[in-house]
């Protein structure tokens, strides 16, 4: 079945609000199995709207419109969605009452919020529209049947659509869609996307069901395996040998098969599985790594500090990088980056330490040493890497690269000590 995704909002026009609803949406459709063609975001224009509507419906199976529900003039999909599908609004007692019910609760709290006329317009439904409840705002979302054709209407507060799409609209599609999908995620890093794309062209050259979706992110390549069939565990069979086939390629370079698990948190697994230490010396990143680790629920178990060595002075006093080191070579330098590696390990205990130095610009490169050049370090027990890169882009991409690449280089060091 073919579903469309339409947001309502100029706010979202105008740049004012992000529209992360279609994302969600978008994401619970292909877990349901439903193809998604299309997603437009309107105005609160009525003839923008309705013609926008009714392009939709004739298009798609079902149609999932959000945001508009409200009680003020602007607010204006229901009346829109009804007059397409040929429905006109009457009073829904049921829903009047669980107005009256949320502003009495409201009002113990606070006193002075009181219920307003328009408020009633949210309790006008299309005649036969199935009613779902709201259970942290005051605007139902409706489910209209017109033959083949579905529109679901959805509140616009992504607090109030989500709960309301997971408990009654995802039953209610699933009920609708004969077949399943389900995908299976596969992380990679310190491999490129051109060359994970090369490494996997015959499998995607040959695929009908499951398919390969690769995905480049800064550092990192995902690949997402995605399988039809009428049950989930007829789709993870199928799934199975494109997996296994997928692991022998990629080797150690996968870090995750789960689609919410981040990079620093394989590290962090990594270091509390082989009981090591870690610490964070950088220059150019201002704290990004150490940000980046910390974030991790669990990290104190293995992060011991982070130094922000951003001067000379502080590379010497807290890392004992030589200051023969600093003049000879400078601070951007394999020497440098080798040295402060060292003395991370050395001035606080730690098994492992990171290091980073670079010219993130958009000012100080020069010929020799341009904008973009960052050494890496890595020291694991004694043993010291460094890791020439060039990375392009403005200042924040540059940081946001060496923050990656430092994980990767930190996750290989460690996996090379234990191999």
């Amino acid at each position: 079945m073919v579903a469309e995704l339409v947001t309502v909002g100029t706010e979202i026009l105008l740049g004012n609000i992000v529209n992360t609803n279609a994302a969600y949406l978008s994401e619970m459709c292909a877990k349901l199995g439903l193809t998604v063609y299309y997603e437009t975001s309107v105005g609160d224009n009525p003839e923008r709207m309705l013609q926008t509507i009714k392009t939709a419906v004739d298009r798609s199976d079902i149609v999932i419109l959000s945001g508009g529900l409200g009680p003020t003039k602007d607010d204006i999909t229901k009346d829109i969605a009804a007059r397409v599908m040929g429905k006109e609004l009457v009073e829904d007692t049921h829903t009047r009452e669980r107005i009256q019910q949320y502003f009495d609760n409201l009002s113990i709290k606070r006193p002075e919020v009181k219920i307003t006329e328009n408020n009633w317009c949210q309790a006008m439904i299309p005649e036969g529209a199935v009613v779902l409840d709201n259970e942290n705002g005051t605007a139902p979302g409706l489910i209209m049947e017109d033959g083949e054709k579905t529109v679901i209407l959805l509140p616009g507060p992504p607090n109030e659509l989500k709960p309301m799409f997971e408990s009654q609209v995802y039953p209610y599609l699933q009920e609708k869609q004969p077949e399943v999908i389900v995908s299976q995620m596969v992380k990679i890093c310190g491999i490129g996307e051109s060359m994970v794309e090369t490494m996997i062209e015959d499998l995607i050259d040959g695929q009908s069901n499951p398919t390969i979706a690769p995905y480049a992110k800064t550092g990192e390549v995902h690949l997402r395996i995605t399988a039809k069939a009428k049950s989930n565990g007829e789709a993870k069979k199928l799934i199975k040998p494109v997996l296994r086939e997928l692991k022998l390629r990629f080797g150690k370079n996968i870090y995750a098969t789960e689609e919410k698990k981040s990079l620093e948190e394989a590290v962090v697994d990594l270091l509390r599985d082989k009981n090591m230490t870690l610490t964070c010396a950088e220059s150019c990143t201002g704290g990004a790594l150490s940000a980046r680790i910390v974030n991790v629920s669990g990290a104190s178990d293995v992060f011991k500090q982070g130094f922000v060595t951003y001067a000379n002075k502080a590379k010497r006093k807290y890392l004992m990088v030589k200051k023969a080191t600093l003049k000879m070579y400078g601070a951007v330098s394999e020497k440098t980056a080798k040295e402060m590696a060292k003395g991370g390990c050395f001035t606080t205990g730690a098994d492992v330490c990171v290091a980073i130095t670079g010219i993130a610009g958009p000012g100080g490169g020069t010929p020799d040493k341009p904008v973009g050049l960052v050494y890496i370090g890595c020291c694991v027990d004694g043993h010291i890497t460094v890791r020439e890169y060039h990375f392009n882009g403005n200042r924040s991409k540059i940081r946001e690269q060496a923050v990656v690449y430092a994980l990767t280089l930190l996750r290989d060091c460690i996996l090379q000590s234990y191999s």
